[in-house]
């Protein structure tokens, strides 16, 4: 079942105070005491981390907004297990929920069969899978995003801001995700292109995975040498190597010359800042395709606060109400003005952006 972006603004979570067991990188369990709340609640990070810049890190702005909002603190009502490896998964699930939390969000669809496990384990807590959809589970309530549409406004942008008509794509692994990415992006370069009667090359390559940011940085030098001017990484902690090679770049040249990278999952605008040939202070991110995990994670931490955790049902967040967006960053006055055109359009169903490449 989904509910519009709009109707979940409402909804809300309950936290208590209490000690915690938190995951170290390496996947190692440190317990401080449990959790007893009904409305306490965990988020269970990927192999990524908390701090990853980009889909955990998201996720847990939420949590600490949340916290904020009614007066907790990390470890007194809600905090992270962070996953060191995919083996830890399950074990921080089980571990989450023998601490005494009540809702345990799973971050990213390489978590639903833990989550699926987890919640069968233990049927009187509440589970959130993010970017995935697990039906015939009462007490599961799934959360995606039409990134595709956030991506199209992504795309229009690179459209309207390259100098050489040549722009790319680097995803993470492949996998249905950062495919609505990549469509959403390259149906914005299309149509950007349109209408501005220019011809416009998107390249695309896959890391294999979200970590390696060696790989990720190689594959980002060989298109900028090959004149590509904007890159739209979607490739999670893999993507500061797009960012590094971008600033390593940008930084033997004058500003006029600069290279492009568009951030994703949350405003990656702090990554772009260097310093050009001549020492000035510029930066290189031209803007951010934004996925509200933030809104949705502080939602559903609200909505079970107030007892009514929606589990059973699948939430799907849009444009509309900012479940996805993207940020002015550096888009010229001209370029806002087209990505704000086309977000009504795709509002009111007179675009429809795809959602698949094939």
């Amino acid at each position: 079942m989904q509910r519009k972006f709009s109707k979940l603004l409402a909804l809300g979570t309950v936290v208590a105070s209490v000690s915690l067991v938190l995951s170290a990188c390496s996947g190692k369990k440190q317990s401080s005491g449990n959790q007893t709340s009904k409305g306490s609640i965990a988020l269970i990070t990927d192999d990524n981390g908390v701090d990853d810049q980009s889909f955990n890190q998201a996720a847990w702005q939420g949590f600490k907004a949340y916290g904020k909002e009614h007066g907790f603190t990390r470890g007194k009502g809600y905090q992270y297990f962070q996953s060191g490896s995919a083996s830890d998964f399950t074990p921080n699930f089980n571990q989450a929920a023998k601490s005494g939390y009540q809702t345990i969000v799973g971050v990213g669809y390489m978590l639903t069969d833990s989550v699926k496990a987890s919640a069968k384990k233990n049927p009187k807590k509440n589970f959130v899978i993010i970017d995935d959809v697990i039906t015939g589970q009462k007490n599961v309530a799934s959360v995606t995003f039409e990134s595709n549409q956030s991506s199209y406004l992504g795309g229009l942008a690179a459209a309207y801001t390259t100098k050489t008509n040549k722009v790319g794509f680097i995803g993470g692994a492949k996998s249905s995700i950062i495919d609505k990415f990549e469509a959403g992006f390259k149906q914005g370069v299309q149509d950007g292109a349109k209408a501005l009667q220019k011809k416009i090359k998107v390249s695309t390559e896959y890391v294999g995975n979200f970590a390696s940011t060696d790989k990720a940085k190689s594959i980002a030098q060989s298109m900028y040498a090959n004149k590509t001017d904007i890159i739209f990484q979607t490739a999670g902690a893999a993507g500061n190597g797009v960012f590094q090679e971008a600033k390593d770049r940008n930084q033997t040249r004058p500003a006029s010359q600069k290279v492009w990278v568009i951030g994703v999952d949350v405003d990656q605008v702090n990554l772009g800042n260097y310093k050009t040939k001549d020492g000035k202070k510029d930066n290189f991110t031209l803007t951010s395709v934004l996925k509200g995990l933030d809104v949705a994670s502080k939602s559903l931490a609200d909505d079970a606060y107030r007892g009514k955790f929606p589990g059973g049902k699948h939430l799907v967040y849009t444009l509309k109400g900012n479940g996805v967006s993207l940020t002015r960053g550096n888009l010229s006055a001209k370029t806002w003005t087209a990505v704000n055109r086309a977000k009504a359009q795709i509002i009111a169903g007179k675009i429809n952006v795809r959602e698949t490449t094939k």
